[in-house]
């Protein structure tokens, strides 16, 4: 091993490759990790923490329409985009400063620069070459922006967190998790808000009865929702734009922002000219062990374009290098991942959605309930929330649990638990729930409507 200048070589520094580096530093391994952006990747700078941070934000219009009815007089209040992304950005220069701390305290090299592969044991960061027995891709994933005419005027998901001003209108094209989270964070803001989407329904692979509980949610709270279109062009007119749609008419707008998917970040790095193998959408093909075709060099996270969340990343890094450098083989569970959605109201899922749960079983309980939580009995609020659940009958086993309403990702990780666990709908109405709450709807279903 002492041939290379390294032993593992990692190229970015998001979720993945820095735990990966980190935990393989803190078994003797030496690493060295480049990364030309940003410590942290896409969660920790334009993903899931400043998105957060957004929606914390957006949620204090309602808070301070609802204190009246609680006995709160509240004066006027005004929003200022400007401190709150200052404020933002010092959250996140903290955290760069913790990941490079980390990687220090570990033991791992920071390089700084976009690194090139090649030769499957070399790197090259800014014409330096080092050497490593293994080089391991951990580049993430970049917004998709369609080829259209007016192409130049989009921003993605990566620029709003950037925005020097907020617009007072927008239009938003997608209808994944990505474009409601947005959707969501600026009308509460104050912008006027069109979600743009060439489907039919929201948040293609979720629950339908979900999806359609919460266009229907955002409908009331004032987005205006356009199904089955799609923007043929965007055109800039003086101090705005106009988007050209399908069916011939124009929208004008301050900003058009697409949220339409990612692709994996795999191009170059010097993979093809490798003959790493990558499929029809950019993803570096990987087999159980993260190891490519070419055996030297492994990749995990968003650019295998497997299952592209934060903690699915670190939770390949962790099992990656218990395979290589601690001989102690637990390979990831992609089964029953639970997932959220930080809409208004926001979304938790974990399990088969009913669609998933009648094509694998062929007998199917489910309970469902909708109702106005607690608080809106004083706020004068008409925001509701929907709970799902989904039993095998014949096993009595819960294979699904869906939920739209006010701290749905926080209920859904404990019920996680569970469902992992393979509890039973007869363990659920056993439980005794806690009182007056939310979730102690999930133990109190007692009538299967289908």
């Amino acid at each position: 091993m002492t041939q290379y200048d390294y032993d593992l070589f990692v190229i970015g520094a998001g979720s993945g490759g820095v735990r990966a580096a980190n935990i393989s530093s803190g078994h003797g391994v030496r690493v060295a990790i480049a990364e030309q952006r940003y410590l942290g990747g896409t969660c920790v700078n334009v993903g899931c923490v400043p998105k957060k941070l957004l929606v914390y934000a957006s949620q204090f219009q309602d808070q301070f329409d609802a204190a009246a009815g609680f006995g709160w007089t509240v004066g006027k209040s005004t929003f200022n985009w400007t401190s709150l992304i200052s404020n933002k950005n010092q959250e996140i220069e903290r955290l760069h400063a913790v990941y490079s701390n980390r990687l220090q305290k570990s033991g791992t090299s920071i390089i700084t620069g976009r690194a090139q592969v090649l030769d499957v044991h070399t790197v090259s960061v800014h014409g330096r070459k080092y050497s490593a027995e293994r080089i391991l891709i951990a580049t993430g994933g970049w917004p998709l922006v369609p080829d259209i005419p007016g192409k130049q005027h989009i921003v993605t998901s990566n620029d709003m967190f950037f925005l020097k001003q907020l617009p007072k209108h927008i239009i938003i094209v997608g209808g994944g998790y990505i474009a409601v989270e947005f959707a969501s964070i600026l009308h509460g803001l104050g912008v006027n808000t069109i979600l743009c989407h060439r489907g039919h329904k929201l948040l293609s692979g979720f629950d339908e009865d979900i999806s359609d509980f919460l266009a229907q949610e955002m409908s009331r709270k004032g987005i205006k929702l356009l199904f089955n279109t799609d923007i043929e062009a965007i055109e800039s007119a003086g101090d705005c734009f106009a988007a050209r749609l399908i069916d011939g008419s124009k929208v004008s707008t301050d900003l058009v922002m697409y949220a339409t998917g990612r692709t994996p970040n795999s191009t170059g790095f010097g993979l093809e000219t490798l003959g790493v193998e990558l499929d029809s959408e950019g993803a570096i093909k990987v087999n159980s062990d993260y190891q490519t075709n070419v055996p030297s060099i492994y990749a995990l996270g968003d650019v295998t374009n497997r299952v592209n969340l934060t903690p699915v990343a670190i939770a390949e890094g962790i099992a990656w290098v218990n395979k290589l450098y601690v001989n102690k083989a637990k390979p990831v569970d992609y089964d029953t991942i639970p997932t959220a959605v930080f809409s208004q109201p926001p979304i938790g899922m974990v399990g088969l959605t009913e669609a998933q749960a009648r094509e694998k079983y062929p007998d199917i309980d489910i309970y469902k309930t909708s109702f106005t939580p607690m608080k809106n009995a004083l706020s004068e609020s008409d925001e509701k929330t929907l709970m799902k659940m989904i039993v095998v009958r014949s096993t009595d086993r819960v294979v699904g649990m869906h939920m739209a309403g006010s701290d749905a990702p926080e209920i859904i990780q404990g019920m996680a638990v569970a469902i992992r666990a393979g509890a039973t709908k007869a363990v659920f109405d056993s439980t005794i729930g806690i009182h007056p709450t939310a979730a102690e709807e999930f133990v109190t279903l007692r009538e299967a409507v289908t």
